[in-house]
């Protein structure tokens, strides 16, 4: 016998069979998920409030007390950040795991597909192999005949719709694979913003002590901490500025993008201008600090810890922590990423807690370069964002500096320095 009649419809029924993922198994990693998220949403309120508490204690840390007290709110708001990534990681796990299970169903059916079909096209072989004649006198009957002529016609229909079927789990199942190794590539990042989330806190611990040990925990002693670097920055910035007005470097208008085309982007999720470019108020009252009287850049309220971003694609050409020059007396700009673009302009990320690139480094638009800090000369937790034309500014290594020997720092004719809100 060529083939059973029976074989036919229980082939069809088993084309039609497919598997069932562990849906149950599914259901709990996404309620799973949920909770994770329900978790992240009331760090981030937290957050928030450890935001809103920093600026309740002013831009400038005039006592011991608010001194310690912000970095004691900064430490909670990096501990809250830290917990947020942990859950974001445990979230991306599970979210990992989920697709796993049903990639791994996919699998099942492609597999219990292909038997099927193999199974079938043996079947059709086999019918095919025997002649006309030989059908026609396999059947008791011509309704027989025709019978089996209809089963035959729907075994290939169902085939067709099994190969199509499995065409379409292929392409389904290609496609989880590259959501899965997307997903864990955020996991990597996430993983690496864990740790320099951590060595912030550790650092801001290591300040809250230095402060204490500095000023033997009186108020008197920091304020006399407090006036010396004040006065250690006027020194500083009076020998950059002298520095600066000799490097006469002509900057071509024709080398730097037109302004107002929005080429820039911004280095913060979260946007609070707290110092604007030029003549600000600020700059004016204070000819000590901006010997120009003129804010060189764009100050962005940014709690420490904060993720910083690349202002456009481009290759970091330098950095530094002027923190550590002179005996923590040079400060300036504390630590800083400088990053040339390809279109004439250079763009200068400054007061960093952490620096996440080296010099030489290719940065895509968008890529966290840093964290926002409170390092340098600074009245509070910031960002300062300044924009360059770049054939005006070098990175130099200072040497005639009594504070700043040795450390580099972005040094530019006065002409280099654009507003950078024209090409945000």
């Amino acid at each position: 016998m060529i083939y059973s009649k029976k074989a036919l419809p229980f082939l069809i029924a088993l084309l039609c069979v497919a598997s069932v993922a562990n849906a149950q198994s599914v259901d709990e990693l996404k309620d799973k998920i949920e909770e994770r998220n329900d978790a992240i949403s009331k760090l981030e309120a937290e957050i928030k409030q450890y935001q809103t508490d920093i600026a309740a204690l002013g831009l400038e840390k005039d006592s011991l007390s608010n001194a310690i007290k912000s970095l004691d709110i900064s430490k909670k708001k990096l501990e809250a950040d830290v917990k947020i990534t942990e859950n974001k990681i445990a979230a991306k796990n599970l979210e990992i795991k989920e697709l796993s299970l049903q990639i791994g169903d996919k699998s099942e059916r492609i597999t219990d597909s292909k038997r099927v079909i193999t199974q079938s096209l043996y079947t059709l072989s086999q019918m095919n192999s025997a002649s006309v004649i030989e059908t026609i006198l396999s059947q008791k009957s011509f309704s027989d005949m025709w019978n089996s002529a209809d089963e035959l016609t729907t075994l290939q229909g169902t085939m067709q719709d099994r190969i199509v079927e499995l065409e379409s789990l292929k392409v389904n199942l290609e496609g989880n694979k590259k959501l899965t190794e997307k997903k864990k590539a955020e996991l990597v990042t996430l993983q690496n913003d864990l740790k320099n989330q951590a060595k912030i806190i550790a650092d801001t611990v290591k300040e809250k002590n230095s402060i204490l040990s500095e000023t033997k925990n009186t108020e008197a002693n920091y304020n006399k901490l407090l006036a010396t670097k004040k006065l250690q920055k006027e020194a500083f910035e009076k020998e950059v500025s002298a520095l600066e007005n000799a490097l006469k470097i002509a900057v071509d208008p024709n080398s730097i993008p037109t302004t107002g085309t929005g080429i820039l982007k911004y280095p913060l999720q979260n946007i609070r201008i707290t110092q604007y470019f030029g003549n600000t108020s600020f700059a004016t009252k204070n000819p000590q600090i901006y010997k120009t009287g003129t804010h060189p850049g764009v100050d962005f309220a940014a709690s420490i810890g904060t993720p910083v971003q690349a202002a456009l694609s481009g290759t970091v050409v330098g950095s530094g922590n002027m923190d550590t020059a002179g005996g923590g007396r040079c400060r300036a700009y504390g630590k800083w990423v400088m990053i040339k673009h390809a279109n004439g302009l250079s763009t200068l990320y400054a007061h960093l807690s952490l620096i996440a690139v080296t010099t030489g480094q290719e940065l895509l638009t968008g890529q966290v370069l840093g964290y926002s800090g409170n390092t340098g000369a600074t009245t509070g937790p910031h960002l300062h964002f300044g924009v360059y034309a770049t054939e005006g500014v070098r990175i130099t290594k200072l040497v005639s500096s009594s504070y700043c020997a040795g450390v580099l720092y972005p040094l530019a004719d006065p002409s280099a320095y654009l507003n950078p809100l024209s090409f945000l």
